[in-house]
């Protein structure tokens, strides 16, 4: 198994609000997770690394994640967690109110892989050289995209194409979407948008399939991302199988 993970600030933001991990155990068991924060004051660095911290903590608290069941049960309690966290921390720090973050989750078992998701990062999974693309963004654009008021090419030059419909510190309750994801597959491949604002998926899924590592494979991402504009931060979170791993 090869992991690697990454995050740049891009070429115009001063700060980076994005926070990316990816932690295994000893039971083969890896959680990847992306979060693209916002909220000025650099809160949406706090938030996004308060949902990170608190995935990691929890994680590693735990001699396994159990079951498919158990880890579905479990990305709920987190996500309820994080949200409670980020509302308190607001409720401290009335400077940071309407701060908040994108989560795009992945748990990747011997006999499950499961995603989970809130906002607009992204989660995909590479087969047979292809990418696909498993969760759908929590935007705006995206409902009206479903309800038939935009087409998607609309939707791609939209003005408030980033707006969000769900955000962890922006609604309570919150739910996640969560993903049964078919096993058989090569690769993980979670991201902010700041990668899939700027670089299409065919191109990503092109440098993927290059024979370089996957250290230089991510790294040229991020810096086709700067190429292009950078206009935002670009996180990545890259799990690749190896022949023989399960």
């Amino acid at each position: 198994m090869q992991t690697f993970y990454m995050t740049d600030a891009g070429k115009v933001r001063t700060h980076n609000e994005d926070s990316v991990i990816i932690v295994g155990n000893k039971n083969n068991e890896f959680i990847l997770a992306v979060a693209d924060g916002m909220g000025g004051h650099k809160a949406g660095e706090i938030a996004s690394n308060i949902a990170i911290e608190h995935i990691v903590q929890s994680f590693e608290s735990m001699e396994t994640i159990g079951k498919k069941e158990e880890g579905i049960d479990w990305l709920r309690k987190i996500v309820k967690e994080i949200n409670e966290k980020i509302f308190e921390y607001t409720s401290i720090h009335p400077e940071s109110k309407g701060m908040g973050t994108t989560l795009v989750i992945a748990i990747k078992t011997d006999d499950y892989i499961l995603y989970g998701n809130i906002g607009d990062s992204s989660g995909y999974v590479i087969k047979n050289e292809k990418l696909h693309k498993v969760t759908k963004d929590h935007t705006l654009v995206n409902l009206l995209v479903s309800t038939g008021e935009l087409t998607p090419e609309q939707a791609k030059f939209h003005p408030r194409k980033n707006l969000l419909t769900r955000a962890l510190g922006a609604n309570d309750p919150i739910e996640i979407d969560i993903f049964d994801v078919d096993t058989n597959v090569s690769g993980l491949f979670l991201c902010s948008d700041g990668l899939t604002n700027m670089v299409a998926d065919d191109q990503i899924e092109k440098v993927l399939n290059n024979k370089s590592s996957i250290e230089e494979q991510v790294e040229k991402l991020i810096k086709k991302s700067n190429m292009r504009g950078g206009t935002d931060n670009i996180s990545i979170a890259y799990l690749k199988k190896e022949s023989g791993d399960l």
